[in-house]
């Protein structure tokens, strides 16, 4: 029978993402002038499989730049050349070049050919010697000026495939060195009814045009060696080769295997070898998303899946003859079923945990571009890698990630001769951290820098009509202004940063993922941005509070306290905004009723109770009528199924059925804040 390939294109890509990922891991990690076997296989490996993988499912430019590029990297590993810089760069280039070809087979669009051109152009210059010698000459293979190709008369015996050879993928193989002309020999092949499905009766002259030696044309057929006849000779430059289309090759092939499978099913009036179709139709695969998990995490859910059905074979039997003596047992039951669906929820919750290593091995590549684009020396510090994180939350953070790490590398860090005149050693020091805290996920990006200017903040601010002349501001205000649309404080506008766009963005997304964000800068000494993430966004555990008729779940982490209101605390300030002073700071206090226009039991302050909560490093006191039960509740998107609301972050559906909405905290902080200043500004 026909296997259909394309099933497997998605795992493939996955498998070649990761390889490029390690390619480049092991690039960066090589040092000019030497040559670490290790890395270099490790390279090369990664190299192989793709290329491999390229030429079975006919993706033919990916194999061809892969083909050239391992070429390159067996020169390194046999010490015909030396590892330099320009080399290095040149590499990392082809691993680029690779990543886009591999995501537009992905998405099903268009990859850049012209970069991919002069990509595998430039390897090829190198090969030969224009650019570059490689580092032993007497050992490099001559290539005849007069040389413009190669013949190979390719005759496999009729035992080749019971070997478990494919012809086929060998063809492929040479259809990704060059431009090809092939022709099918058919003069063996016998009528339907007496051809074997386990033999092979083709042979093929296939004309090569491509600048390759002859020793990388018998590597192709290496295996296949001593099961077929093989003629390879050059040709010159009276040889004109016009190169068979991919789509005449591909449906070759296809056709060909579509004879073999008839003959197997017995169907003696195929004509599939007899007559071509007029047009190729290619079929794509569009990648639904998938991810790896470990034995140990399937294992743990399996147990649970065990567990609820024991509980569950229990509690059917306890229903069977049920009288009240049995409610004892019943209770029991639906414990341990409440326990059960909790374990199980937490197992299938710990499948979509990633390290989030994912996201970091994309910096060192970044730091490495960006320091030699403005001149700097930086060493980039990992920890944490290991740390899990939600897939979803993952994704969304990345391209966040990459534009602080862009800012602090362009803003934060200086160049050598500034820190070495500031008493610094010339390399700055780019840390990215990762760790857990209660039930959310901490992400650091510090700096040994010169820090945040504070006075250039604030004389922007006062430019661009943000804050006044004599607005008293305290330093964390001040960091803050960062984060306004159209905030810079760049005096020239690079390709980096300096155009204002993003520092407000980046806040938004975080915020978007139920998170917040804090700066903290010391200047001359560096500076210090902090994420706070929830692991997961599909369930959360909430705190039920009640507001007059409506219930509303505030998020667990977010929850310093709750306490009953003491009136000498309250402070008001012209009858239009409250504090409550805990301990030694003042808190606004958020009355959820006026928010949200409800109802409430009261509106006497001391007769309901205030949750003091945190968010973008501010508290703000939220007063409510009743604090309910904890439970864990599943996330829904209010602005997917209805609209955005200030103050909301999603809803979820209780156990009686009713919907509850999600607090926004952060979005409850800058509401609070908002008041705040407007009142101050009337009373003034």
């Amino acid at each position: 029978m026909t296997i259909d390939l394309s099933q497997f294109h998605a795992i493939f890509l996955e498998e070649s993402f990761e390889g490029l990922q390690v390619m480049e891991s092991s690039l960066l990690n090589m040092i000019e002038g030497e040559t670490d076997v290790d890395i270099i296989n490790n390279i090369f490996r990664a190299a192989h499989s793709i290329k491999g993988g390229s030429a079975t499912f006919g993706f033919s430019n990916v194999a061809a730049l892969t083909h050239v590029l391992e070429t390159l990297l067996d020169e390194f590993r046999s010490d015909k050349r030396i590892v330099t810089k320009d080399l290095i760069s040149l590499l990392l280039e082809s691993v680029d070049c690779v990543r886009d070809m591999l995501s537009a087979i992905q998405d099903g669009g268009k990859y850049n050919e012209s970069s991919a051109i002069e990509v595998q152009n430039k390897l090829q210059q190198v090969l030969t010697g224009e650019i570059l010698s490689i580092n032993n000459p007497d050992e490099a293979e001559e290539i005849e000026s007069d040389v413009q190709g190669w013949r190979i008369l390719f005759s496999p015996y009729p035992s080749m495939l019971q070997n478990g050879n494919d012809p086929f993928r060998i063809i492929r193989e040479i259809q990704s060195l060059g431009s090809v002309k092939i022709e099918v020999d058919l003069e063996k092949l016998p009528i339907l009814a007496e051809l074997d499905p386990e033999d092979c009766y083709l042979s093929w002259e296939i004309l090569l045009h491509a600048a390759v030696s002859k020793d990388e044309i018998n590597e192709v057929f290496e295996w296949v060696i001593d099961d077929c006849d093989l003629k390879i000779e050059p040709i010159g430059s009276d040889v004109v080769i016009q190169d068979t289309d991919n789509e005449i090759i591909e449906e070759m092939l296809s056709t060909a295997a579509n004879a073999r499978d008839d003959v197997v099913k017995g169907d003696q009036e195929s004509e599939s070898l007899s007559r071509l179709s007029p047009e190729v139709k290619h079929k794509r695969t569009t990648n639904s998303g998938s991810i790896r998990v470990g034995i140990d995490k399937v294992d743990e859910m399996i147990n649970m899946v065990s567990e609820l059905v024991i509980t569950q074979s229990m509690l059917g039997q306890l229903g069977e003859d049920f009288t009240m003596v049995d409610i004892e047992k019943l209770k029991e039951g639906l414990c341990q079923l409440e326990r059960n669906t909790r374990e199980l929820q937490e197992s299938v919750m710990r499948i979509r945990m990633l390290p989030i290593s994912f996201v970091f091995n994309r910096f060192p590549r970044m730091i490495r571009d960006l320091s030699n684009e403005l001149g700097k020396q930086v060493e980039l510090r990992l920890s944490g890698e290991q740390t899990e994180v939600d897939k979803t939350v993952m994704e969304k953070i990345g391209d966040p990630l990459i534009h602080l790490v862009r800012n602090s590398l362009d803003h934060g860090l200086e160049k050598p001769d500034i820190r070495v005149a500031n008493g610094k050693p010339e390399i700055g020091i780019l840390h990215l951290n990762a760790y857990h805290k209660g039930g959310s996920i901490i992400i650091e990006i510090s700096d040994d820098g010169a820090g945040l200017d504070r006075d250039k903040i604030r004389n922007k601010a006062i430019q661009n009509g943000l804050i006044a002349d004599d607005d008293i501001l305290t330093d964390e205000k001040i960091y803050d202004l960062i984060f306004q649309a159209g905030f810079s404080t760049a005096d020239q506008v690079s390709d980096v940063s300096g155009r204002g766009v993003g520092m407000d963005v980046v806040r938004k997304n975080i915020r978007e993922l139920g998170g917040s964000i804090v700066i903290k800068s010391t200047p001359g000494e560096g500076s210090k941005i902090t994420i706070h993430l929830p692991l997961t966004l599909a369930i959360m555990d909430g705190q039920l509070v009640r507001v007059g008729d409506e219930i509303y779940i505030i998020p667990l982490v977010s929850i310093i306290e709750s306490l009953q209101i003491k009136p000498e605390k309250v402070k008001s300030i012209t009858g239009k905004m409250e504090l409550y002073k805990l301990r030694e700071e003042y808190l606004n206090i958020t009355r959820l009723y006026q928010l949200f226009t409800l109802t409430p039991d009261s509106e006497d302050i001391n007769d309901g109770l205030l949750v003091v909560v945190e968010g973008d490093g501010a508290k703000v006191g939220l007063y409510v009528d009743e604090l309910l039960g904890q439970q864990q509740v599943v996330i829904k998107s209010l602005e997917t199924n209805y609209k955005h609301i200030n103050g909301v972050s999603g809803a979820t559906i209780l156990g009686d059925g009713t919907v509850a909405m999600i607090l926004d905290v952060p979005g409850l902080i800058a509401i609070s804040k908002d008041r705040a200043e407007n009142t101050v500004e009337r009373v003034a």
